[in-house]
């Protein structure tokens, strides 16, 4: 029997993959400090997809997404 791919735990956290299998991640710098930081600086974009190159890497971190 072969041995079974882990998924890696940190990859799962972070992104997210569509059933079209694009990769998306969520913006950073948007969780604590919201006081000092402008509407339009939270909001937009909330999921972005990710470049290919950095998506194809991700494909391999989470094999069973």
């Amino acid at each position: 029997m072969a041995n079974k791919a882990k998924s890696h735990s940190g990859a799962s956290k972070r992104f997210k993959i569509t059933k079209t299998w694009k990769v998306l991640t969520s913006k950073s710098c948007n969780n604590h400090l919201l006081t000092n930081k402008g509407k339009t600086n939270k909001k937009s974009p909330y999921w972005k997809k990710l470049s290919k190159a950095n998506s194809r890497m991700v494909k391999i971190l989470l094999p069973y997404k």
